[in-house]
């Protein structure tokens, strides 16, 4: 048995010559081909390659015009004394953040802001998942209790100010007038300050707790009903579902939920400002519900301190993207520890699985892919034949 063996000068010459490697090492048939393009196909090659871009690139110019200018330029407004009337003052640098954060009003709108945004974030996402588990039952009208949950959200915050402001009224509110009928001595909700917290939080959570709801909702429909039946299935009654299965399920959702709220509730004004419109002073006699916007808005257009009010919003800024980072840290280690214990508890069970079988005399079941038989390689490779054999 003969064989021609072809030397490698041959063998190189016998490759198409649109393939063979020029000088700067790229093929000379790509190049002939994209020289043989129509404009047309040039045309469609430089949609696909460039038109993303262009689709994406209106977000990114009205974010820079509406969102990234205002933020480097209310930074640049920081650093002058800037007055309202006479425009940009001397350069003072950080002299605006330093007086702020010796500032007693600062501290006082900075506490009143948290106060409100807990007792209004709390039981406004609590309330908002229940609502979100009685809408996802099998319950009649789902739609007309889906729209009376959304019907808050949609009344102006000006009218819910306003009608709540008279609800809370301190002589002639309809909250006092059932006070004193069952007994009891009215509150001050307009003077003292958890008073008026309370009541500026209920105005938040009535407005916002059905718009969450629906957004809840969304999201718990969008679990598989199998792991549902699953867990029913193997015992787990509704309220361990709910809390093992629907809350892990949903903890994405939950998160978003808390990081907009968080940014609505630290940037709160148009409750307190209205609240007592009557007062000569934004936030009460005594400032005890003057909120930090509230405060930037006073020094802004009552104080005409331009670069002051300008250091405030960054501040703000700075605190509300730390709150935002913070939450997101914790509710990602709060699902790493959770991973971590599920699969704990599951190797455990298998662990019990396996060491009742062999308490009750049943073999093992043999793993899924057995491991390779080295011997059997070894004949294997030793019959192959070599490359001369083959030739």
């Amino acid at each position: 048995m003969t064989s021609t063996i072809t030397p490698p000068a041959e063998a190189a010459s016998t490759e198409p010559a649109g393939r063979r490697p020029n000088k700067a090492g790229r093929s000379t048939g790509r190049t002939a081909a994209r020289g043989d393009l129509t404009p047309r196909q040039r045309l469609n090659r430089w949609d696909v390659k460039y038109s993303p871009y262009l689709y994406v690139a209106p977000f990114f110019v009205l974010f820079g015009l509406i969102g990234l200018f205002p933020l480097v330029y209310t930074f640049v407004v920081s650093l002058n004394d800037w007055n309202l009337l006479t425009g940009p003052g001397e350069w003072v640098g950080l002299q605006n953040f330093t007086d702020e954060l010796q500032s007693p009003l600062f501290w006082n709108s900075l506490f009143n802001t948290f106060s409100i945004f807990l007792l209004s974030a709390v039981p406004q996402l609590i309330a908002a998942i229940v609502i979100a588990a009685v809408l996802d039952q099998n319950i009649r009208a789902k739609t007309f209790w889906r729209l009376s949950v959304i019907l808050p959200y949609v009344v102006t915050p000006v009218a819910v100010t306003l009608i709540f402001s008279n609800i809370f009224g301190e002589k002639y509110g309809l909250i006092n007038n059932l006070l004193t009928t069952f007994g009891a001595d009215p509150v001050m909700w307009k003077t003292e300050t958890l008073p008026s917290h309370l009541a500026i939080a209920t105005m938040v959570n009535w407005r916002w707790t059905g718009y969450n709801a629906l957004i809840l909702l969304a999201a718990m429909q969008a679990v598989p009903r199998d792991v549902h039946e699953a867990a029913a299935i193997d015992g787990a009654g509704a309220v361990r579902r709910f809390f093992s299965v629907t809350i892990p399920s949903i903890r994405p959702t939950i998160i978003f939920v808390i990081i907009t709220a968080t940014i609505g509730g630290l940037q709160i004004f148009t409750e307190p400002k209205l609240f007592n419109a009557t007062s000569s002073i934004p936030g009460g006699p005594q400032r005890q519900y003057q909120t930090t916007v509230l405060y930037l808005w006073d020094l802004a257009f009552n104080r005409q301190d331009f670069g002051k009010a300008a250091a405030v919003a960054w501040m703000l800024f700075i605190i509300v993207v730390a709150i935002g980072l913070i939450n997101f840290w914790l509710s990602r280690r709060i699902a790493g520890v959770e991973a971590r214990t599920s699969k704990r508890r599951t190797r455990r069970r298998l662990d019990a699985h396996a060491a009742s079988r062999l308490a009750a005399g049943t073999p093992a079941e043999a793993p899924a892919t057995s491991p390779p038989d080295a011997d059997a390689e070894a004949r294997t490779e030793a019959s192959a034949p070599t490359p001369e054999e083959r030739a």
